[in-house]
């Protein structure tokens, strides 16, 4: 067993938002509502309507998500939450495809001298978690309670879950060093780079990981999805040559307008360029070189940018992403962060013909130089499009109402019977099958060993998965009582299913989803074959409706 405590002793160093306490990204201040959801009053009183939206709530009344005293600052996801947070996830790695990054899976936890070497275990011992091995304990202080907790010889991972992964003895050698959760990926990608030799042909490298990651937030700050202890975030980082920065700079700003085109994130934003502060690690020629890329990757944006002088992290200068709501309001959102010296920590390197020169971001055609290889040091770019991903869940629950456009909707579409007659039942059960991609009739007939007229591979019992959420509603209530209720609910779409339908082998669809017709017009009713209705809610779902 281990236990985890928080790092408490030191100083907390540099106030560098990259490796501060809280996720970085999505710094939205949501109290109970967001200002694009406030309403005035008939007096002009400016104060926030009651009802306004409040994620907290909403998670409940959706079954997004619970949280527990058991793991405070932990959020559960529940099915719908999970549903929104994966097609999140998926989103971005269709991005990611487009822009270049490999996702890679690290570690939860790491030994103490990785966050000493990183230098975080110094400055920001007291935002993370140390695990202590209880054996470990037993060891150093075998009187203690939590020594005398553990018996002699028992299942390393307990024999509740039935995890046989071996025993562990009390007398065996034991792993005495302290480790840490990792409250960032940065470390962890810097072991990928440095696992393999390295060549200025291989950059640049881009990293993509979305494990959790753990913060050690104060008890009475945590709220909901917004102030939370364990958090995933789309954590990126790029190791590239000094002369590749401004290009990759560029591309990372418009991955930024894609995604924030796509969730409709404000109305607008802007960017500041944060300089040299006053306390800084480095090379005031290189903090120079490293700004004015940063100044022409923003000048080739075509958006508009202000500086930020002195507000720039320890190891190098960042842009910051300023984003504007509906009411005009201004909110920080993501950063991108040039990192000089975390590389140089971990003593990573390229090989590059005429080294000197590469270092600086210069090019040269004099053979002689371009005849001499060596070592050169990356640069490396921290980048996080959305940041905390939960905290960017509540500022989507809070900015919909609840109201999901169809290709986040956990609940995008359920299948109304008029009757329980079975000719009914079998149609809705057809039309099921079809939208989400699987033949249940094939499955029932494998599952009782009926393979006549059906592959003997389980494979054959499902056909491609649509990925799209849908739901049959056969209760013996009216119509028009459980389409009223699955709208209520959130369903974008309801297709009705009757003895009309099923003579004719169409579907009657309606819904706050259902706009607009094959002609542009909006419309609240229609009626398509099954294959249409498919049709439609995957080009729904595709272009992200």
């Amino acid at each position: 067993m281990v236990q985890f405590r928080p790092i408490w002793p030191l100083q907390r160093g540099f106030p560098c938002p990259r490796y501060s306490a809280r996720p970085m990204g999505t710094y939205f201040r949501l109290s109970a509502r967001l200002s694009s959801n406030k309403s005035t009053s008939s007096t002009g009183d400016s104060n926030p309507s009651t009802d306004a939206p409040d994620h907290r709530v909403l998670g409940v009344q959706q079954s997004l998500f619970t949280t527990s005293p058991y793991s405070p600052g932990s959020p559960l996801f529940l099915p719908n939450g999970t549903t929104i947070f994966n097609r999140l996830i998926e989103f971005l790695r269709k991005q990611y495809i487009y822009y270049g990054f490999q996702e890679v899976i690290t570690p939860t936890i790491y030994k103490r001298a990785l966050w000493e070497k990183s230098g975080h275990w110094e400055n920001y011992a007291d935002d993370m978690y140390a695990v202590t091995s209880r054996l470990h304990q037993h060891q150093q202080n075998p009187g203690s309670i939590a020594a005398t907790a553990i018996p002699a010889s028992t299942n390393a991972h307990g024999s509740g879950c039935n995890h046989d992964h071996g025993t562990a003895d009390v007398d065996a050698e034991v792993d005495i060093d302290d480790f840490g959760l990792k409250p960032m990926n940065c470390p962890g990608h810097c072991l990928l780079f440095a696992s393999q030799a390295r060549s200025y042909r291989d950059l640049p490298i881009r990293f993509a990981d979305f494990s959790p990651l753990h913060r050690n937030e104060i008890s009475g700050a945590l709220s909901g999805l917004t102030r939370v202890r364990r958090f995933h975030q789309d954590d990126g980082h790029i190791f590239c040559r000094p002369a590749q920065v401004e290009a990759e700079i560029g591309r990372t700003l418009e991955m930024v307008r894609v995604v924030y085109g796509v969730l409709q994130l404000g109305v607008g934003y802007r960017l500041a360029l944060s300089t040299r502060p006053e306390k800084f690690i480095g090379e005031v020629d290189e903090w120079s070189r490293a700004e004015a890329a940063l100044s022409r990757a923003l000048d080739a944006s075509g958006l508009p940018w202000t500086t930020n002088d002195g507000d720039g992290a320890f190891y190098g200068p960042k842009i910051d992403i300023i984003l504007q709501d509906s009411d005009g309001k201004e909110h920080q959102t993501a950063t991108i962060q040039l990192d000089f010296q975390l590389p140089k920590r971990f003593g990573l390197e390229y090989q590059a013909p005429a080294p000197e020169l590469e270092a600086r971001g210069e090019t040269t055609d004099d053979p002689q130089l371009l005849a001499s290889y060596g070592p050169v040091a990356p640069v490396m770019v921290h980048r996080a499009v959305l940041g905390s991903v939960e905290r960017l869940m509540a500022l989507l629950i809070e900015k919909t109402g609840g109201t999901w456009p169809f290709w986040l909707n956990p609940q995008q579409a359920v299948i109304v019977t008029v009757n329980d007659t079975p000719e009914i039942l079998a149609y809705a059960q057809k039309v099921h099958d079809l939208l989400e991609g699987h033949d249940e009739q094939a499955r029932q007939a494998l599952a009782h060993g009926e393979t006549r007229g059906v592959s003997a591979s389980p494979l054959a019992a499902f056909r491609q998965p649509t990925g799209l959420s849908v739901e049959i509603d056969t209760r013996t209530e009216s119509v028009g009582r459980k389409a009223s209720q699955a709208r209520e609910k959130g369903y974008g779409l309801v297709i009705v299913v009757g003895k009309q339908e099923v003579r004719d082998g169409l579907v009657t669809v309606s819904g706050r989803s259902l706009t607009v017709g094959a002609d542009g017009q909006p419309r609240k009713k229609a009626s398509m074959t099954p294959e249409e209705l498919l049709h439609m809610m995957q080009e729904m779902a595709a272009t992200f409706q």
